[in-house]
């Protein structure tokens, strides 16, 4: 890792499913570094991003940004979240309802600079959009907005707490690629929650994996999902509409799909069922979409069903 713009050590306890656990945990983020908390719901990864942020207080520990003290327990040090130089981008969006969407980049940027604003809309894909409300924004626009606002205070360091969660697959793809080129253009040291793991390998320099309330493995993306965490196989889940014969009539992803398959496989399925399909990923045929072409679940299983 690179030169280290925050080392935190902090101790927190957090209510999970499993009752009152202890978040212990050492970070070390580089400086224009992008660093993801990869785990389960629960395992207090958005508890770290507000600890950083000033929002949550630890029980014990300290936080040092470059050579700035945040907190720091013994020597009863809490630095005011408005003091603190970061951008934070909640699951909720937390827009205004009443500005416009260039009103919460002139807000967010008190010097308001024309020029500096004016690339966030390029960026973000915003322009056409700048007199419009939230209400009047679809998800993924309201998203977009959300991350630019953040930049616009031109943030020391960018937090974001599963941003993407609330999308559909298309339009995330879409938003991981901006935010890797806001990353790149707005030099933020980003520090990323999330539990998908495609998500993590497109964005990630750096992984920290928590559970249970301790980090458990850390490195590169390649280190650290190492073949455990990958299969070689391709899956979609689906709903069982039909069953005639040795075929499945399924929905899938929206899609109608039928499956051949075997007595032994159907024996205990019924309709409703939900079910888990699997096929072999070794030597996929690979072929990119025109941008005017939707993935066709029939003719992926139907091409791996009969191989």
């Amino acid at each position: 890792m690179e030169e280290v713009l925050i080392e935190l050590h902090v101790s927190k306890k957090i209510h999970t499913n499993n009752g009152i656990e202890k978040l212990d945990v050492d970070l070390k983020i580089p400086e224009y570094g992008f660093v993801t908390l990869f785990g389960k719901s629960g395992a207090g990864k958005t508890t770290l991003l507000r600890i950083i942020a000033g929002l949550t207080k630890p029980d014990h520990g300290f936080i040092k940004v470059g050579q700035e003290i945040w907190y720091d327990s013994v020597h009863k040090i809490n630095i005011k979240p408005q003091q603190r130089n970061i951008g934070f981008v909640f699951q909720n969006y937390a827009l205004f309802p009443n500005m416009t969407v260039k009103e919460h980049l002139i807000y967010a940027n008190p010097e308001k600079e024309k020029q500096y604003i004016s690339e966030l809309l390029d960026v973000f894909h915003l322009k056409g959009l700048c007199n419009r409300k939230p209400e009047k924004l679809s998800g993924g626009q309201q998203q977009r907005l959300a991350v630019a606002r953040a930049l616009a205070r031109k943030p020391q360091i960018l937090l974001l707490d599963e941003p993407l969660s609330a999308l559909d697959s298309t339009m995330r793809h879409v938003l991981q690629n901006e935010i890797i080129q806001a990353h790149k253009n707005f030099h933020a040291t980003t520090l990323l929650v999330s539990h998908d793991i495609d998500e993590v390998y497109k964005l990630s320099d750096f992984v920290y994996v928590i559970e249970n309330g301790k980090i458990q493995k850390q490195g590169k993306p390649d280190d650290v999902f190492d073949g455990t965490n990958v299969e070689p196989s391709i899956q979609l889940t689906g709903i069982i509409l039909e069953i005639e014969n040795n075929i499945l009539t399924v929905s899938v992803n929206n899609k109608i799909a039928r499956i051949t398959s075997t007595p032994e496989e159907i024996e205990n399925l019924k309709i409703n069922d939900k079910i888990l399909i699997t096929a072999k990923a070794i030597k996929p045929r690979i072929r990119k979409l025109a941008d005017d072409e939707s993935f066709s679940v029939e003719a992926f299983i139907g091409t791996t069903m009969a191989e």
